[in-house]
């Protein structure tokens, strides 16, 4: 836990000190970009995780470090909210999970604006900063606030997210799309946000917040209400509550 929290400030501490200023940006897809914000803070967040644990693997969205066949896996967001990043819109993060035979057992997501720092490990509960989190009790959808994302591949004839995003807003208070999906499911374990689902997302993207989000007492299953893995193709997570109620309105046909 102490080497993700440090990973995750020492990532928080290269962005921060990076902002607003000129990064050099670069097209991975039509609209997927990465910054030179994005390397540097992979490269701390690395330095911090091989100087504890050499032989551990990692798993980033900008590459992958050796680590041989390790059990553990680290896997690394070292900045989850790029292309708001790019254009100064101060919503971003750095996102550490520890992955052990399969599983996700410590997390630790931190907002650099607001030195807010999500951690939880498995069993234990989650927290931000020292106080421990807890879901909020809204029961029903229509005074749920929502938030969700639009995948990168909607450009290329991927899903766009759009009919699920028709049929959500027509039947919740409101819904937000803030461009972080590990703080989303912060935002939910922290009572923030009642739901929060979105559609091919990447393990490094999840990992974290959906293990801060268990261990507040939210619920996360795939859209269907299965088995939820983070190397699904979507995710639906919420305070346990609302689950099933969201779950039927974007199941529902058009």
């Amino acid at each position: 836990m102490q080497t993700a929290v440090d990973a995750a400030l020492k990532g928080g501490e290269v962005l921060l000190s990076r902002f607003g200023s000129s990064n050099n940006v670069r097209f991975k897809e039509k609209i997927n970009l990465v910054t030179d914000a994005d390397l540097l803070a992979e490269r701390a967040v690395v330095d911090v995780i091989q100087k504890s644990f050499p032989d551990h693997q990692i798993m980033g969205e900008e590459g992958v470090a050796n680590g041989g066949e390790s059990d553990h896996k680290w896997i690394i967001d070292p900045l989850d909210g790029t292309t708001n990043y790019a254009h100064g819109y101060p919503v971003f993060s750095v996102s550490i999970a520890l992955e052990i035979k399969g599983e996700v057992v410590v997390g630790a997501v931190y907002n650099p604006i607001l030195k807010e720092l999500f951690t939880a490990e498995k069993g234990k509960g989650a927290y931000l900063n020292d106080k421990r989190l807890k879901v909020s009790t809204t029961d029903k959808l229509i005074d749920s606030l929502l938030s969700t994302g639009f995948p990168y591949v909607r450009m290329t004839g991927g899903p766009t997210n759009l009919e699920n995003f028709n049929k959500a807003i027509m039947n919740c208070q409101e819904i937000r799309r803030d461009g972080s999906a590990a703080l989303d499911l912060c935002y939910v374990a922290a009572g923030r946000f009642d739901g929060f689902w979105e559609l091919m997302l990447k393990p490094w993207d999840d990992a974290a917040g959906m293990l801060v989000l268990t261990e507040a007492g939210g619920k996360v299953t795939d859209l269907k209400g299965g088995l939820y893995s983070i190397y699904s193709d979507e995710i639906l997570a919420t305070n346990g509550l609302i689950h099933q109620e969201l779950m039927d309105v974007l199941n529902r046909a058009v």
